[in-house]
């Protein structure tokens, strides 16, 4: 038994979580639905992973701020900020040009039974308000990331600007060395909580194989099969710009792996946090550049859901016999690279989302409704996506500042 516990220890995570995969799925098929009662070991893992982003989130991000001027911040923000838009923006492009080519929903109809309560839209200001958090407390209660980073950078920029000073500089570094060694701490307990991590996913997947019937999966098959080509390609568009950075891929995609699988099977861009700049650690990454890079990217920048909403808009538009026009597709590309900060952090912003589009370009509510049938799916393949693009775009904007300096 101690062999088998230091063999499980010692293997790779990839390999690790390669395996639970294949045993969720058999494990899903074998139990059906009975595979529910796993759901406690998945639950277990996500629970982990919310436990340990505060801290990591804050530490990471304060001790990041402590090794580069505030210069070199704004300009890294500039350029994080740039490419969340450009990338998301591109993904609504690829969704609609990929869609248009097959016309996904072409045949099917709405049987007029489909009703669908759209949740609220907090709508771009407010998120932009939520930055600036009204109670520290409240939001780290309420894990708002946009809050969290934002205390984290007013506290290592005054840190910062305190050991500069020489009435404070003594305690300054002193509390600085404190918070560095609580940052350690964190990445310890990391990974530990990593080496349960194929227990869930294993957890996760069986549930998931176990409760989807297949009937679903044949009367949208084809929303599926289109949306998958479109994330592929914008996958191989990530690989080209890898490739313009000198990056290898066989490295990145070595240490990506493990977040994209976890954020397919969690189907969540900030409980897959701690999994990402755990690798953009292992990848060697500018550290004051992925900690708050990478949180902010698991807030607004969602390329896979920017995919999501084009492909759900021409898949709507065919379905009801109108397909859109040059306009609309417009529209589309301007509305939902908006909506994707405008949902920021907020539960279900995929539906959200393409709620919002449907509304700007006329589209039914009732197509949304639909298109929940077969949620998981598409969640499990953008969220994949979405980390990956956060990734991804550190990656880029981290070579770009070592070329810098």
């Amino acid at each position: 038994m101690k062999k088998l516990w230091n063999s499980y220890i010692h293997a790779s995570l990839i390999k690790k979580i390669t395996v639970a995969l294949v045993i969720g799925i058999i494990l899903g098929l074998l139990l059906g639905d009975k595979a529910s009662a796993l759901a406690p070991f998945g639950d277990l893992m996500l629970r982990l992973l919310q436990f340990i982003i505060i801290p990591l989130i804050l530490f990471t991000l304060i001790v990041g701020v402590n090794q580069t001027n505030i210069g070199n911040l704004g300009r890294m923000g500039g350029k994080v900020f740039l490419y969340y838009l450009g990338t998301s923006a591109l993904a609504i492009i690829i969704g609609t040009s990929v869609a248009s080519l097959f016309d996904p929903g072409t045949g099917l109809s709405l049987s007029g039974d489909e009703s669908f309560e759209v949740p609220e839209d907090p709508g771009v200001t407010q998120v932009l308000l939520s930055i600036v958090p009204d109670n520290i407390v409240k939001a780290f209660v309420e894990m708002n990331l946009l809050g969290i980073i934002f205390t984290a950078f007013a506290f290592g920029i005054a840190i910062s600007y305190m050991r500069s000073t020489e009435k404070f500089g003594e305690k300054a570094d002193r509390l600085y060395d404190l918070i560095d060694t609580l940052n350690e701490l964190t990445l310890t307990v990391m990974k530990g909580i990593l080496q349960y991590i194929p227990i869930g996913i294993a957890a996760i997947i069986a549930g998931i194989v176990g409760d989807q019937g297949a009937d679903t999966l044949q009367e949208l098959g084809g929303f599926i099969g289109v949306l998958y080509i479109a994330l592929l390609v914008q996958l191989i568009i990530y690989a080209g710009i890898l490739l313009l950075t000198k990056t290898k891929l066989s490295r990145f995609f070595g240490e990506a792996r493990t977040p994209m699988v976890t954020a397919f099977v969690t189907q969540s861009s900030s409980g897959t946090l701690p999994v990402t700049l755990h690798a953009a650690s292992q990848l060697k990454l500018n550290k004051s550049l992925y900690g708050f890079s990478l949180p902010l990217g698991a807030t607004i920048n969602m390329d896979g859901a920017a995919i999501r909403i084009a492909v759900s808009a021409v898949f709507a538009a065919n379905v009801i016999g109108d397909p859109l026009s040059f306009v609309s597709v417009l529209q589309v590309v301007i509305v939902g690279t908006l909506a994707s900060v405008g949902t920021a952090g907020v539960p279900g912003a995929g539906i959200i989302m393409i709620a919002t589009v449907f509304s700007q370009v006329g589209l039914p509510m009732e197509a949304v409704a639909l298109l929940t049938a077969v949620d998981v799916f598409v969640g499990m393949g953008a969220t994949a996506l979405n980390v990956t693009g956060d990734l991804v775009g550190t990656n880029v904007i981290s070579k770009t500042e070592k070329q810098a300096s």
